[in-house]
This record gives C-alpha cells, structure tokens and sequence, in this order.
C-alpha cells in the first residue's frame, strides 16, 4: 500500500470538492467531520439494495426478541469515514452500515426496522452480553480472546493495524521506527495491544475515539495513530494534504460480527447471509461505494470460518 496521499487520489478526485471544504478548514482541523453527506457522493458508486426474507423463523432467542419489539438493534461506530459515520442529522453510512443492512434484510428487518446505536471499542463485550445490542458491526476483530464473551459470524472483511502520520513526516516507516514516539489509540483495540510489546519501544497514549487520536495528531501532540489500516485510510482520506497511511501493516484483523455467544443457531444464520451477499455482489458493490472511495483497494470477501 502507498501512502494515502496517492493511494486515495482516485477518490479525491471523485470528491474533490467536499473533501476540500472539509480538510482546509483550519490547520488542526475537525476529526469528526466525514464524507458522508449527499453532496460529497453525487458521483460515487451507486449503493445496492437488500430484498428483505419475509416469515423469517428460526430458533433464536436473540431473533425472536428483536421480532416481538419490531426492531433490531445493531452497535455501530460513528466517527470512523467510509465505514460507520453518523452525519449531525442522525444519518449513517459506510461499509459496515452496508453490511449490517444486508444482514438485517436476510433475518426480515428493512432499514427502517434497524435502530444503530453507537457503541465505542472499549465497550462492546459489556454491550453485547448485557443484551443491550442484538449485533454489533463495527470493525471488530475476531479473536480466541473476544470469542469467550461473544459470538462472533464471519469474518466479512480482513484489515491489517497500520499507523496514520503527518503527510510531512518523513520518519515512520513502520512499527519499529516508532522508538522515541508517542502513538495514539483507543482503550482494547488489538493494534494498542501489539504496540505496547517491549519490541516497539514507544510511549502509548489512550483516547476515547479514534476521532480524538486524529485530532491530537493534527495538533502535533502524537507522533501516530494506530489502528486498522482500513480504519485510518478513511481518515487520511478527509485530510489528503494533511495526513497519509505509512502502508505497512502489522498486523492480521479479521472483521466479525458480534452477538451472544450462546446463540449459534443465529451466528449461522448471518454466516449465511454474508456468503449469499459475497456471491450475488452486492460485498463488492457496497465496498465499491462506501470504504472503495477512501483509496483502500478492494480484495474480496474474507471466507467465512463457522465454529
């Protein structure tokens, strides 16, 4: 991967408008501002649309409840460009929104039976086992370690922690020319874990969001931000000029959808629903149009792995 400089120039120039407004607005400029709004996608890709099952019945305790309440209720992120951003507005976009719409589509629920909830990194399990979401679709990374609290189906997509730099330094090539540096990321995400191992040698610093580790970075008081490559690309995306991705992953981040651990009956269920979404194209076309535009490079649906 190249910087995001030239990685994503295709996008800018797609967006280059918006994208403009947005990023010269200052030189700290707003972290939280996205490239979700109707005017910076007239010309992207169009969206598919997701053919609702009608009479769903499966044995799925999970399910059930979400069909007596006449919603579901899906745990998102809301500052994170190109894949779960909320607009002041209420609106969200990104692929994850795309792909928590298909999976609510294949278990009966149409976009207006969906209520997203936005749930940070740090709180996820504690979200998920107290039965305040029925999914969670937000960047999460399969793990052995995770798999103890929750349910995991997927994974639909296969990220790699990365850093996010100052377009003007010349110095980080990589994790392990972090020695002397200050990197920013956010409480339990597995890119904070495997940076703070002796072997990197740097001083780490935790924020809330993502979104506040971009804004400390632009102010000069990080050196880095480290989390997911597909995470920081969208990032670099709103500030071209300001900002760039080293490309050089470190690590393997395979992107699951969360739920109760005990409900296997409901974790087929959407395994099921993103493999028919991968082979009818509508994996590709949502990418195309939502994480595409940030510069990242399409590679596939990522094979399912059913336990």
């Amino acid at each position: 991967m190249k910087s995001c400089k030239s990685a994503a120039a295709s996008a800018i120039a797609v967006l280059a408008v918006a994208l403009t407004a947005t990023a010269c607005g200052g030189d700290s400029g707003d972290a939280s501002d996205g490239p979700t709004s109707s005017s910076r996608y007239q010309e992207r890709p169009s969206l598919p649309t997701y053919q609702v099952a009608q009479d769903v019945n499966i044995d799925s305790p999970t399910l059930e409840k979400a069909q007596e309440a006449g919603k579901l209720v899906i745990g998102a992120k809301n500052d994170q460009p190109f894949l779960g951003f909320e607009e002041a507005n209420g609106k969200r976009s990104g692929f994850d929104i795309e792909i928590a719409k298909m999976i609510a589509a294949d278990l009966g629920f149409s976009p207006d039976m969906i209520e997203f909830k936005t749930v940070d990194t740090s709180n996820r399990e504690a979200a998920i086992s107290k039965g305040e979401i029925d999914l969670y679709v937000g960047t999460y990374t399969i793990n052995d370690e995770r798999k103890k609290q929750v349910g995991f189906a997927g994974p639909y997509y296969k990220a790699g922690a990365d850093l996010l730099v100052r377009e003007s330094d010349g110095t980080i090539g990589g994790p392990f020319s972090l020695e002397g540096k200050t990197v920013c990321s956010v409480k339990g995400a597995t890119a904070l874990r495997e940076i703070k191992k002796p072997d990197y040698n740097t001083t780490t610093v935790e924020a809330p969001k993502y979104s506040e580790c971009v804004r400390r970075l632009l102010a000069q008081e990080v050196d880095a931000v480290t989390t997911d490559d597909a995470i920081l690309m969208g990032y670099a995306a709103q500030r071209p000029d300001k900002l760039k991705v080293v490309g050089n992953p470190f690590t393997e981040e395979p992107y699951g959808i969360g739920m109760n651990k005990d409900d296997k009956v409901l974790r087929d269920a959407v395994s099921d629903a993103i493999e028919a979404h991968d082979e009818n194209g509508d994996h590709k076309k949502a990418y195309d149009a939502t994480l595409g535009l940030s510069g990242s490079k399409y590679g596939g649906a990522a094979m399912v792995q059913r336990y």
